[in-house]
């Protein structure tokens, strides 16, 4: 079984289309979303429609509790959230789109192969935990999996990682990847009874007509550069 993951998409529709692309030419049998498919980017609606259109397993993330709730506990409490980002997001996403991100689970579990697989956002305790490569709290999360592959995104940056016979994987971000270049990041999954593979792919897209729609709109210049430099 061939499984697309991908995350943290952020409304950005260019990145999104992208990598959509990207996937159908690798044929895998299924995608699976971990959400966080607003927040940042200047099209969240357009975002929202697209994963509603290709019937996407989706999870949903901190940034979408946080707009569907209105309340910044949800991501983190900074200048750039406090003073723009979440109340943009908040105003922009739809009141349909808002109801559909409210619904998502907070988890999805894939049992195939003898093996199962958890998809979380964050992580398997919390939609807002950080499993960064090599931390406590990803060493933490892996020992409480009841299962045999976790997948989280959330932290945009994509690694693997053993743990005896568990996996730890994080597949990036689609929309907003802090990977040092524009590229989007996303993962493919492939197991049977024996074998697990793991493939991370970059993806090239139009980031500056992204860019641009920033400028357009007077998103501040500290979000509209992260777009353009992947940090």
């Amino acid at each position: 079984m061939r499984i697309a993951v991908i995350s943290d998409i952020h409304g950005n529709i260019k990145a999104l289309e992208a990598v959509l692309e990207d996937i159908k030419k690798r044929e895998a049998d299924t995608i699976v979303c971990l959400g966080d498919l607003v927040g940042y980017g200047p099209f969240p609606n357009e975002v929202v429609k697209r994963i509603k259109e290709e019937d996407i397993l989706n999870i949903i993330g901190n940034y979408d509790t946080a707009v569907v709730w209105n309340d910044i506990k949800y991501i983190q409490d900074n200048e750039l959230n406090r003073n723009f980002a979440l109340g943009w997001s908040v105003a922009e996403v739809s009141e349909e789109n808002k109801k559909y991100l409210k619904r998502l689970p907070d988890d999805i579990v894939i049992a195939d192969k003898g093996k199962v697989i958890t998809f979380v956002h964050g992580s398997n305790r919390s939609v807002n935990e950080y499993l960064k490569e090599d931390s406590n709290e990803a060493k933490e999360a892996v020992e409480e999996l009841k299962g045999d592959i976790l997948v989280c995104g959330h932290t945009h940056l994509p690694y693997e990682k053993r743990y005896g016979n568990k996996i730890l994987i994080n597949d990036g971000s689609v929309g907003k990847p802090k990977i040092g270049n524009p590229n989007s990041t996303y993962c493919i999954l492939e197991f049977d009874e024996n074998t697990e593979k793991v493939e991370f792919i970059e993806v090239p897209y139009d980031y500056e007509s992204v860019a641009k729609a920033m400028e357009e709109r007077n998103f501040p210049k500290k979000l509209i550069d992260s777009i353009r430099n992947g940090k």
